[in-house]
């Protein structure tokens, strides 16, 4: 975290803290079923960060548990090893790489006990210290902790995030351009998330996970697009397909619409929700994949998309959300969407949606609205 980014994690106003079960208590809304995806690939292959992890951990003592298991291949791992690890994944596409009875649907459950926790480290520094924070408070307390990711991808405020909860922090040696930190002495500590923000400009309340994008701050592509929302048409569904902390669902509902806010990630999604409690309007959560099979009509789509998949640029799930906007779009629904200029989103709207103009520009982003044909 650069020093701007630490300065404003600094200015973040904790929320008043619920008990550590309610912190991690599944969302409220619904929670689409996802078809599970291949699980006999072969887990022999490991990637870098797994490989490390799985030398790092030996014979892991049980019991297990395994957080952010992207692949599912450390899982399958430790399975035909003879453990029995529980496993928690923010991202619905990674826990549907997981064995389905090693899922677990709360990370406080997935921690219960735990005397060894393989964890692939998220970037966000927050994430860090909200997952530290729980592993501290729910573990065993003599648990090991093994945490580990690609080089690029750590940070020095890491450690320190982790030595606010262990007493003991220590970086393994460099593995095929990863390490992994180790944790132990847990030390428990009233959590500090999720936190709360307001956004003046906005007049909202927000909440946010460590994990949510942006957490509780108004980014700048959010903010172009809610500039915007006093243009939208008139309609009675809108959809805020990748909700992030709910800003623009919240938004939406302000203007009496019914509004489903849509992520793929427990964080972004109890955020929603949290921040949609706050504000007093009511917003329908769903953690589901996009909006491929969604069973009724919409008559708008706002969205802010990412092109990163953790940490890799990719703008395949994005074309892929357009696509499916499209088909759920009423004829004459439209969809409003902010990216970055650099970005061929334009082209792919005209395809996947039909007549796309630019409403509003900045040095950085674009919103444009498309309109269903």
């Amino acid at each position: 975290m650069d020093a701007t980014g630490a300065a404003a994690a600094g200015r973040l106003r904790p929320a008043p803290v619920p008990e550590p079960a309610q912190t991690v208590e599944a969302p409220a809304g619904r929670r689409e079923p996802v078809p599970d995806l291949e699980l006999d690939q072969p887990w022999d292959r490991l990637d870098p960060v797994t490989d490390l992890l799985v030398q790092q951990a030996g014979e892991p003592v049980a019991p297990v548990a395994v957080l952010d298991d992207v692949d599912g291949a450390l899982t399958r791992r430790l399975i035909a090893r003879g453990h029995d690890p529980a496993v928690w994944c923010d991202d619905l596409r990674a826990e549907h790489r997981v064995p389905p009875a090693h899922r677990r649907s709360r990370l406080d459950e997935a921690l219960a006990g735990a005397r060894t926790v393989l964890w692939r480290l998220p970037k966000a520094v927050g994430a860090v210290e909200e997952y530290a924070e729980l592993i501290a408070n729910h573990a065993h307390p003599d648990v090991r902790v093994i945490a580990a990711e690609r080089d690029k991808h750590l940070s020095r405020s890491m450690n320190t995030t982790l030595a606010r909860s262990f007493g003991s922090v220590n970086a393994s040696l460099g593995h095929r351009k990863a390490r992994a930190l180790l944790a132990a002495q847990p030390t428990p500590r009233k959590p500090s998330w999720p936190r709360r923000s307001f956004v003046e400009s906005l007049s909202l309340e927000v909440l946010a996970h460590g994990a949510t994008f942006s957490t509780n701050r108004l980014d700048l592509g959010t903010a172009a697009l809610a500039a915007c929302l006093t243009d939208l048409p008139d309609g009675d569904r809108a959809v805020d397909l990748g909700c992030g902390s709910g800003i623009l669902a919240a938004l939406l509902a302000r203007q009496g619409r019914r509004v489903a806010a849509i992520d793929v990630t427990w964080s972004a999604c109890d955020a929603a929700r949290l921040t949609a409690e706050a504000n007093g309007v009511e917003v329908e959560v769903v953690r589901r994949d996009g909006l491929d099979g969604w069973p009724e009509p919409v008559d708008l789509v706002v969205i802010n998309p990412s092109f990163h998949v953790r940490s890799a640029k990719d703008t395949a799930p994005t074309r892929a959300l357009f696509t499916q906007a499209g088909e759920a779009l009423v004829e004459g629904g439209q969809l409003w969407c902010v990216f970055n200029a650099h970005l061929p989103y334009l082209s792919w709207l005209r395809e996947s949606i039909g007549p796309t103009r630019i409403v509003s520009r900045d040095r950085s982003y674009l919103v444009t609205r498309s309109v269903r044909r």
